[in-house]
């Protein structure tokens, strides 16, 4: 699961917190138990300190098993009696034990060594929330894409506006139900306003849902971010690294940044570098092939040609339309 950095340091965090609260509350319930009953107060402090004993009795070895005998009996009986003053003030041992969120690794995120599906739970929820923050993800979904601000009529020798949309949003679909980092790389075409960026996202969202780490980002903010760390105007830490690792990365807007050598070069090498790890890219982009060729290079509109499939996208805006309908008249 390629997971940038900072899901994983906010994943951990929960955790450490639920940790922190489960253990902090069995610590009050054990509290208002010993307040309520001073006698299991003086009952631990005495298991406490026959277990101190035995270890002393192991270090020191004079009559060690005698000893130890002697001990196993004391700390059975101290137990026993631990055990019944919490029946009488309707307990059981487990009351008095941190209640974790996870049961099976106890809010550490692993298991054996493995991690643990609480762990990939938040992993998911977390990567969900981040993106929905850059975007409206939970409006995004394939469900909410409607085919009805297409036009239905046929040209000469062409299908509908309608049709083309119906094979795009059919394609979407099967390619988000198959998603895998096997995936090939997509890049949507077309004018503006036309649902690239919210078919992009239902993708997203299909694949946060199974697991995948997704990066989502408009080219015009990831050229920003690039440049502050370049010239030192950064935080330090190099945004390509999520971008670099995640299971899926989606750039949004292509040809909308201000473009210069530095930017296009630091587009290139994103490209390019996912290409080479072999990790599926969704790029949107108003612009047409001849278009990339001048803006970028042909090195870089060749790359896209060779290991992109094309997606088109055709129509008229449909944000456009959906203000004039909103329009009062």
């Amino acid at each position: 699961m390629g997971y940038g950095r900072e899901i994983y340091l906010s994943a951990e965090k929960i955790l450490r917190e639920r940790r922190r609260k489960a253990q902090e509350e069995a610590e009050q319930r054990k509290a208002a138990f010993y307040r309520a009953c001073p006698q299991a107060r003086e009952a631990d402090r005495r298991l406490a300190s026959t277990a101190v004993r035995a270890a002393k009795a192991v270090l020191t070895g004079k009559e060690a098993r005698g000893r130890l005998q002697k001990l196993k009996e004391e700390n059975r009986a101290v137990q026993a009696e631990y055990g019944r003053l919490l029946a009488e003030h309707g307990l059981k041992p487990e009351d008095l034990k941190p209640r974790y969120a996870c049961s099976k690794c106890g809010d550490t995120g692993y298991l054996d060594g493995r991690m643990c599906s609480c762990m990939k739970s938040l992993l998911r929820s977390e990567s969900y929330r981040r993106l929905n923050e850059l975007t409206p993800l939970s409006l995004s979904t394939f469900d909410s894409f409607s085919l009805t601000w297409y036009p239905d009529k046929a040209r000469e020798g062409r299908p509908s506006d309608r049709e083309i949309m119906g094979d795009t949003l059919r394609f979407c679909v099967a390619y988000a139900r198959h998603f895998s980092t096997r995936s090939p790389n997509l890049i949507m075409t077309g004018g503006t306003g036309l649902g690239k960026t919210h078919l992009s996202l239902a993708i997203a969202n299909a694949a946060i849902q199974k697991g995948f780490g997704v990066v989502y980002c408009s080219v015009g903010d990831l050229v920003k971010k690039l440049e502050d760390e370049h010239f030192g105007r950064g935080d330090g830490t190099d945004p390509s690294g999520p971008l670099l690792s995640c299971d899926l990365l989606i750039l949004d807007d292509l040809g909308t940044e201000f473009r210069s050598s530095f930017s296009s070069a630091a587009i290139y090498g994103i490209v390019n570098g996912r290409l080479l790890a072999k990790k599926p890219t969704i790029i949107s982009t108003n612009l047409t092939v001849k278009e990339m060729m001048e803006y970028y290079s042909e090195r870089f509109a060749s790359r896209i040609i060779g290991s992109y499939r094309r997606v088109v996208f055709v129509g008229k805006d449909v944000r456009q339309q959906k203000r004039l309908c909103r329009t009062p008249k």
